[in-house]
Parts: C-alpha cells; structure tokens; sequence
C-alpha cells in the first residue's frame, strides 16, 4: 500500500460517484492522507516506535470522538500504560457494559513481536473514520504497547530468526522481565497496571498479539486459544466448540489459512503436537481465571512482516463480528461459568493430556529434512518449501485434571501476610477483617515435599512437585487479620494462588520461602540429655526410633540425625518451619 495508490483510487471515486459520494470520496482521502501508519508510509516492513505509536493515538483521539485514549498505572520504565478504546457512543466505566460486547486487545508484550501493533493502530484508525463498518455494541480497547521499556530498547538483531521488522524493541522489560510469565507473580508495575485495566473493563474477549517460530509450515497464521478444559465448564465449552471454529471458519472466507499454535521444537510437527497448557502465568491463562474467552495470535516469525501484520488485524476484526453477533450467548456462558464456580466444592489445580481423544488437522507443512550439519558435522533436522503438504495430523487439545482440592466457605490470612493481602486488592477480591480476636477451626496445610528449580527463572526459584499434608486445629487469630470468602467472582485466583500445590501459586514462586528454613536450632552437646528425657517419658516415640536406628544405616550412623529427629517431635521444635501461614475455614 502506497499514497499514490490511495489517492489513485479515490480521485477515480471522486469521478465516477454522485454529489454525497463525492463528498465520502473527499473525507477518504483526507483520512488516507492523515492517518497513515508508519507501517503504511513505509515498504510493509517498519514497525512503529513507541513515540510514533502514542502520537498516533493521540491524534486520532483528538479528531475522533469516539476514540478514547487513557494513561492508566505505571510500568517499570517509569511511564505509563496507554489504553485506546473505540465505541459509537461515550464509554461509561462505571457500568457493567452488558448490553456490549467488550474486547480487550494486549499489544507488545514481547516488542520484538509488533505485529499488533501496528494492526492495531490501522484497526482503531478504521473504526474511527469508518472504513471497518462497527457494530453499535462494541467496546473494543487496546493496550498500545505493554512492555513500554523493551519497546524502547530498540534494535535490529536480537529476534535471530525473524523475518522483518527492520527494528523492534527488546523481549525483556525495562527490569528484564518477560512480561508473559508475570500475571500472578506480579514482580513487575505492568502487571499492577494491567489488573488496573482488566478490572476496569472485565473484557468478554482477550485477544494477545504475539509471533513465534518452533518449525515451518504454510501457515502465516496459528491460534492459540486458553485451554478450553482448564477454562471449564459454559465458557470453555463455547470457545472451544463455537468461537474457535466460528472464527477459522471466517478467516477461511478471506482466503487466510489458520491453524493451532504449532507447540514443537526440534522436530516436525506432521508427527502431530499438543495445545500449550497456558497456566495463570500467561496473559490467557491469568484471564481465564474470570472466564473470559482468551487467545493468543501467534504469527509465524519467517513469514514476511506486512503478510503477518495484515493476518493479525484479520483475526481482530473477524472477532470483532462474532463477538458483536453473538454477545448474549457469550455473556451467558460467561454467567454460567461464574455461578458454576461458585456452587463447586472442589476444583482442579493440575492437568495433563488426555491421551484417549484427540482432533485430526489437515495440516498445511514442509517436508522434515534430516541431514549432516556442515558446521557442526552432526545431524539437523530442517524443512524443504519445495515440498509442501497437507497430512492428516493429530493434535492433542483435550486435558484431564490429575488432582483436585476441596473449596472451604474462607481463606484466613494473618494481617501479616501484607504482600499478598494487596495483591488481592489489585485483584478486587473481597475481604473481610475479622472484629475482634478469634479461635477458629481451620485447616492447616504442612509442606510435606517440594522441589526447587537450580537455576533461575524470571527472577525466581520456582517450587515445584509440591505435596502437602492437612491437618484441622483449633487456631487463634488477631483482630483485622483477613478472611477471604469464596464464593464471589475472583474465586479462581484466589484458589489459584492460595493453594501452595497449585500451578502458578504464590508458594510456587517463593512468597512463603521463609516457612522452608528454621529460625531455631539445638546444639548436640546440650540437647541430648533432653533428648534421653524425652524417649524415657514416650515409650511409643522410643518404640520407633529404635525401629529406624535398624533399619536405617544412614541415621543409626549420624547423631546429628538421631537427635533432629527427636528434636521435631519435641515441644522445642518451632511451629512456623514448613506450617502454610495461610489457612481453610468452613463457617458452620
């Protein structure tokens, strides 16, 4: 696309229409002329910078009165997010919005991935000067680019394998961060800014832009939608059986070939592949936790950039229409999904596939080439294009829950826990503060096994393969520690995050790391004395150490072990080593 072009045919619209086209004609090259993207303005393989994507929007929200664009939060490089949203009529935040269809669109998570947004600022342009005809019950926003700081870490090489742009900014935030595994973790203001956002609006749809490259194949296009069993019940049997093959179906009609994300690496996907399992970390996956229908566009990284941006301004419109003709069923199922959550008494923390069902795609590919690596002298597999084909592939998009906990009516969360106390307010989850000091039944979780990742990731040490042990007691807590009830709309993060087995908790990510180690301990010399006191006076406890003396070689042979063992039965062992501070009440 080129100015001479559009102005080509828009004089020839201007002689060949009546008085009031002509009119239309004027105003569309007015536009044409105004409201060019750098993308546009250039030879389809520019993205724009972060300064030429706010001006952008800026103007059009100046012209325009249905655009809005708002500063919201802070982000690591210290400057804003910037949120544009299109709507016929004035956007009232402090309504639900029901009787509209909302869309929320995230743009430059990794801003080495640009393709939204530069789609994006030719969408907003076109829903506002009219060009995509938009319905009256869309609401439809973007975040013009969320990692500010890696957008503004600008460079030419470090996308190794991508095909265009001539520049991008950086995968890594302003603190390196990769921002696509910081939705529960919340290490960086993104995030903070982006609860802002998502609370605000509560999107029935959530599309994130994003290009990736595991092998090559035909496709220019891959979705990558939530999990539909993870998602669960209304919501995730509507995105699965209707708006996933609603919006194939769509981009099929405009001659746009799409295909599920191709999640393999190394080795061919003809062979067949499995859906990503995108757990709370991940923008959909945090999103789904209120049932809203989640997908990543996932462009693929050789295919040429103007091809790549033009497919993902496709999907976002071909969206736009089904979720505007379809608003009630998807509010509905939406509703649905939320009472259904509220009336369980157990949910699902972890999945794996399920290996008894599985879709069949006709798959667009390359012939898998295996052959000895010049510079290695080793074997590498690469791709022919001089031998495409379409095979039956079987793709694995069905999961099983492997575990489950139960739901109690509360969480009790001492006031000392601050840090996730308020990252439950930037949820909007309710609270309640307790009025006065209490003894309540709860159920205390012990931290029976876990492993701990050895090398670093994302700013942590992750947990991992955690088994608890339950147990109910009798506690006290203090006036204004916190009470958190469940049945409400956030009952899925809570669970999500409170409960330490599950995939993304905050005892995964080290919140409660400070429970792992004893802050008090025994010296051999003093405590054996104490520790003969202590079997002479439990015969059932001497019983079983003397039964571990034999059959243990280890520990018969380590006083140490001996008398630390006999030290975590004691009254002198500390309660907070491996106690979860937080804990399960049923108010009955």
């Amino acid at each position: 696309m080129n100015k001479f072009f559009i102005l080509l045919v828009t004089a020839f619209l201007l002689f060949s229409c009546g008085t009031d086209s002509k009119e239309q004609a004027v105003q569309a090259i007015k536009d044409a002329q105004e409201y060019l993207t750098p993308f546009e303005n250039g030879n389809g393989n520019q993205t724009a910078t972060y300064e030429e994507v706010i001006a952008f929007y800026k103007k059009l929200a100046a012209d325009f009165a249905s655009i809005q664009l708002e500063e919201i939060g802070l982000t690591d490089s210290g400057k804003p997010l910037h949120l544009i949203s299109f709507s016929k009529k004035s956007i009232d935040w402090s309504s639900a919005n029901e009787d509209k269809i909302k869309i929320l669109i995230n743009n430059g998570i990794h801003p080495g991935e640009s393709d939204g947004i530069d789609a994006s600022l030719m969408l907003l342009r076109d829903l506002a000067t009219g060009k995509v005809n938009a319905p009256d019950n869309l609401i439809f926003s973007a975040i013009a680019i969320y990692n500010v700081g890696g957008s503004l870490n600008r460079n030419t090489s470090t996308r190794t394998n991508q095909n265009g742009p001539e520049s991008y900014g950086f995968r890594g935030n302003a603190r390196n961060y990769d921002l696509n595994r910081d939705f529960i973790k919340a290490d960086s203001r993104n995030a903070l800014a982006f609860y802002k956002i998502y609370h605000k609006i509560n999107p029935d749809i959530f599309i994130d832009n994003h290009v990736s490259n595991g092998a090559d194949y035909q496709y220019t296009l891959t979705h990558l939608f939530t999990q539909h069993n993870k998602l669960g019940n209304a919501a995730g049997d509507y995105l699965h059986s209707k708006l996933q093959p609603e919006l194939e179906n769509r981009l099929a009609a405009r001659d746009l070939a799409i295909t599920p994300y191709v999640n393999v690496f190394n080795s061919s996907p003809e062979n067949g592949f499995s859906q990503f399992m995108d757990y709370p970390r991940y923008s959909t996956g945090y999103t789904s936790l209120w049932n809203t229908l989640g997908m990543m566009v996932e462009t693929h990284m050789l295919k040429p950039y103007k091809d790549r941006v033009l497919g993902t301004q496709a999907i976002m419109e071909e969206m736009i229409v089904i979720g505007s003709e379809n608003v009630s069923e998807i509010k509905q199922a939406r509703a649905d999904s939320f009472t259904a959550y509220k009336a369980a008494t157990s949910y699902a923390l972890n999945y794996s596939i399920d290996n008894s069902i599985a879709d069949t795609l006709n798959f667009l590919g390359y012939e898998a080439v295996i052959g000895k690596n010049e510079l290695t002298g080793n074997n590498l597999m690469t791709y022919d294009r001089n031998q495409p084909f379409t095979k039956k592939t079987a793709y694995q998009n069905y999961f099983k829950a492997i575990d489950s906990v139960s739901i109690p009516d509360y969480y009790v969360v001492p006031q000392s826990q601050w840090k996730i106390i308020e990252l439950m307010r930037h949820n909007h989850i309710q609270m309640e503060l307790l009025p006065k000091d209490t003894t309540l039944n709860v159920t205390k979780y012990r931290i029976a096994n876990y492993k701990t990742a050895t090398s670093a990731y994302e700013g942590h040490y992750p947990h991992s393969n955690v088994q608890v042990e339950e147990e109910v007691i009798v506690l006290g807590f203090r006036e204004s520690d916190i009470i958190i009830p469940t049945r409400q709309p956030g009952i899925r993060y809570i669970i999500e995050t409170l409960e330490p087995a599950g995939q993304d908790s905050f005892f995964k990510w080290n919140y409660f790391d400070t429970i792992l180690q004893q802050k008090e301990g025994f010296s051999s010399y003093v405590f054996e004395s104490t520790a003969q006191k202590i079997l002479s006076e439990d015969n059932d406890l001497k019983k079983e150490f003397d039964s571990l003396k034999i059959a243990n070689k280890d520990f018969r042979e380590s006083n140490y072990q001996q008398l630390d063992w006999i030290h975590k039965r004691s009254p002198n062992y500390e309660k907070a080593h491996l106690t979860y501070p937080i804990y399960k009440w049923n108010k009955k």
